[in-house]
This record gives structure tokens, sequence and C-alpha cells, in this order.
């Protein structure tokens, strides 16, 4: 798998990446979950819920413009008002940049 791009909102994630041949989707999306969520909770001292049950998911197509796609999704912050400029926000990262 490989990370392509992605951001950390207020209250979700987009994420970017390439799954390998081998590897399922939800497999990734369950693991992601599971161990943020338990890292959290130790450092929150907590055992509640951190994600939402399920996702949402976009195959990107071999035509789509996958810059493009990275570019609006480290936009996020912008776009929701939390940030003049998207270098001011913390959370993010895109293979390019």
């Amino acid at each position: 798998m490989m990370s392509v791009a992605w951001v950390l909102m207020p209250d979700h994630l987009h994420w970017l990446f390439q799954l390998g041949e081998n590897t399922e989707l939800s497999l990734v999306v369950k693991l992601l979950k599971g161990r943020t969520a338990k890292h959290l909770n130790e450092l929150r001292h907590d055992q509640g819920h951190v994600w939402q049950k399920g996702f949402h998911d976009h195959a990107v197509r071999k035509d789509e413009d996958l810059r493009g796609i990275a570019r609006y999704i480290v936009a996020n912050p912008l776009r929701a008002g939390l940030v003049k400029r998207v270098g001011d926000y913390p959370w993010w990262d895109a293979m390019w940049l």
C-alpha cells in the first residue's frame, strides 16, 4: 500500500492511497481505526469510541487526475475555513509536496 495524500480534519479523515494487489480496503480501514483508537484511548485514559462505523470510499479510475484529487483532499481545511492557506494547517501531507 502506498499513501498518496491525506488530511485529518476535526471530525473525519480524507486519505488517498494505492492498495497493493492483494490488499483489501476493508482490512486497511479496520487496522487504521483499531490502532489509532487504541493509541488515542491510551493517551486519553479512556475506552470510548473514536471512529464512526463504516467508511465511504471512491475508487480512482485510470483517467482521473490523481494530483488534482490529492490537491482537493489537502485543500479541505481551506474550504472549511479552518485556515487561510493550506500550508498553515498542520495535519496533512501529499507525496508531491
